[in-house]
């Protein structure tokens, strides 16, 4: 079902660094991955800037919206990792305010943010996900072990980066687990972990990019291990057949599109024992920085870092429905 052909987003071509007028890279902000997004905002900065775009940085605090208005900007290149920036809050914001952004608008933002109702879409659309199981509270670590084996990942549903995330391998780990991502957000799920290999496919607009193949020596994908360990190794080409690498990026296009994401983006997934893909969730705003995906992707198919930055600037040009929209 999933690899059905698809109807990808058309590019908006933009020539003239004047055309995108006055613009924020909105970066910072206040959620646990402020971190990451410091960085990705301040590369992204100054591509834009070398490219001759008249980029401001705005380091996103309750004062926001403020600022924005205040500062007279044209669009917005949002640069904001997690809760804030990446799950619709923002995106509607600005649509209220009459401001151009990059990227997905309010409902992909959102879906993609919530692991379980994303998990809930993939299911109804036929496409592959790990088996799953919501924990309520902790008397639903009970039974885990006979339903969906070992080992897991217990991770909180809204939060990105592997932040609050675990990878348990045994009963006596659950509880410490569970409360872990309890810290971060009040619904966490439990996944069936995978050992088949750990792939990502950039998006942009409408194109999926070469696949890559990730490789940590520790014992998963963490926070560490994506941003700032030099022991991680990518691998683009991915080694997949000439066959799985169109089938898989063609999956990647169909998820992105049926959660509901726009412009660019990135779909994560593993492989399970039978060599098929599971996929694992959706990224609306992607890291940009020495350690990210996207741009590792985008070079090999001859993108550079500035031009990656002007193209998902392009992005802003998206038409969306009008806020407060809809059938009379």
């Amino acid at each position: 079902m999933w690899e059905r052909l698809l109807q990808t987003e058309s590019r908006t071509t933009i020539g003239d660094a004047d055309a995108f007028g006055r613009v924020a890279v909105v970066y910072g902000g206040l959620s646990p991955e402020r971190e990451i997004s410091l960085l990705t905002g301040e590369a992204v900065l100054a591509a834009l800037q070398d490219k001759g775009v008249d980029a401001h940085g705005v380091d996103a605090g309750i004062d926001l919206l403020e600022v924005l208005g205040i500062g007279r900007f044209d669009r917005v290149w949002i640069a904001l990792h997690g809760r804030g920036g990446e799950d619709g809050s923002l995106q509607g914001a600005l649509e209220l305010m009459g401001l151009s952004y990059t990227g997905s608008g309010v409902q992909g933002s959102a879906l993609a943010m919530d692991k379980y109702r994303s998990k809930l879409l993939m299911i109804g659309c036929g496409l592959p996900t790990p088996a799953f199981r919501v924990l309520a509270g902790a008397a639903d670590l009970d039974g885990l072990a006979d339903e969906l084996g070992f080992p897991l990942a217990i991770k909180p549903v809204c939060e990105g980066s592997s932040l609050g995330m675990a990878k348990v391998t045994d009963a006596a780990d659950l509880e410490a687990a569970y409360e872990l991502a309890c810290r971060h957000d009040d619904c966490v799920i439990a996944e069936l972990w995978l050992d088949g290999g750990e792939y990502t496919t950039g998006i942009l607009q409408g194109e999926a990019l070469p696949i890559i193949r990730i490789e940590t020596p520790r014992s998963y994908y963490d926070y560490e291990a994506k941003y700032f360990s030099d022991s991680t190794r990518y691998h683009c080409p991915a080694g997949l057949s000439a066959e799985q690498e169109l089938r898989f990026r063609k999956m990647s296009l169909q998820v992105f599109a049926d959660i509901g994401a726009e412009g660019w983006g990135r779909v994560d997934f593993v492989l399970d024992d039978r060599g098929e893909p599971q996929i694992l969730e959706i990224n609306t705003v992607p890291g940009m920085t020495s350690h990210s995906l996207v741009p590792m992707a985008a070079a090999q198919q001859g993108i550079d870092f500035a031009e990656l930055c002007w193209r998902i600037l392009e992005t802003s040009f998206i038409a969306r429905q009008p806020a407060g929209g809809g059938h009379a």
